[in-house]
């Protein structure tokens, strides 16, 4: 059974680094990105919806909730760690409304294209990762045919970036969504021109090459359409993010 105790909202562990992305009670990610109307709302809005979480009593199968900034100014993403989906949808069913609504009323029009429900699958790390703090998230995320498309497109891209080391990718950590339709790579680096550099090589053009010929797979928007089918004019297919701030409501195993 899910965990059904509520953690004061008077003691969220601060968290000034990237989340544990391995955590092993993390059960499913939840990967929602809000997008603003103006670049000048971005930080307000990753502000509030960390406000929102530390104002109220949070279940115990909410683990932690880390915002990113876009670096072109036009959405947040948040990335929540929780125990279980259905801690999760009660949550939604019973809460969420009355969280939501003072953001909306102090930051009117952001867009919620929707939440994604993924599972982590399998990672890789860079052996500098144990000395270097990733400072520049990419989010580079496929449309799959099923769960076996998935794995595939997981598995080719581990190989490759595990058997050709990439200067300054700290990590890799690849999630599968729970509908079998997307995939999506949370790429740690150790900062933006790291990134650029690889994205402009030959190692990225190899890269694309052996994913172009996985059957079932195609890129696909990071930032999905809104329930208008509108999309996201100007967001890049690859967005970066810098890190804004993370709140740990469960510490990890084994951490205290």
């Amino acid at each position: 059974m899910p965990p059904t105790a509520t953690t004061p909202a008077s003691a969220p562990a601060p968290a000034s680094g990237f989340p544990d992305v391995r955590r092993p009670d993390a059960g499913t990610v939840l990967i929602s990105p809000w997008v603003v109307p103006a670049a000048r709302f971005q930080r307000a809005a990753a502000d509030a919806v960390l406000a929102a979480w530390e104002e109220q009593q949070r279940p115990a199968a909410m683990l932690a909730l880390t915002t990113f900034l876009s670096t072109d100014g036009g959405h947040v993403l948040n990335y929540a760690q929780w125990t279980d989906d259905a801690a999760h949808r009660e949550w939604v069913r019973t809460r969420r409304p009355a969280a939501i609504a003072p953001i909306d009323q102090t930051i009117p029009g952001i867009r919620r294209p929707g939440l994604i429900r993924y599972r982590r699958y399998r990672s890789h790390v860079a052996q500098e990762r144990a000395a270097r703090t990733p400072a520049f998230l990419v989010t580079p995320t496929f449309a799959t045919t099923g769960p076996e498309a998935q794995r595939t497109l997981a598995d080719t891209v581990f190989r490759m970036v595990a058997e050709e080391p990439v200067p300054g990718l700290l990590g890799a950590h690849f999630h599968l969504s729970q509908d079998g339709g997307r995939v999506l790579n949370y790429g740690e680096w150790v900062d933006a021109s790291a990134w650029r550099a690889f994205a402009a090589g030959a190692a990225a053009a190899g890269l694309r090459a052996a994913i172009e010929a996985l059957p079932g797979v195609a890129p696909a928007p990071a930032v999905p359409l809104d329930d208008t089918g509108a999309g996201t004019p100007g967001v890049p297919d690859v967005p970066g993010y810098v890190l804004h701030r993370s709140l740990v409501n469960v510490p990890p195993p084994g951490r205290g």
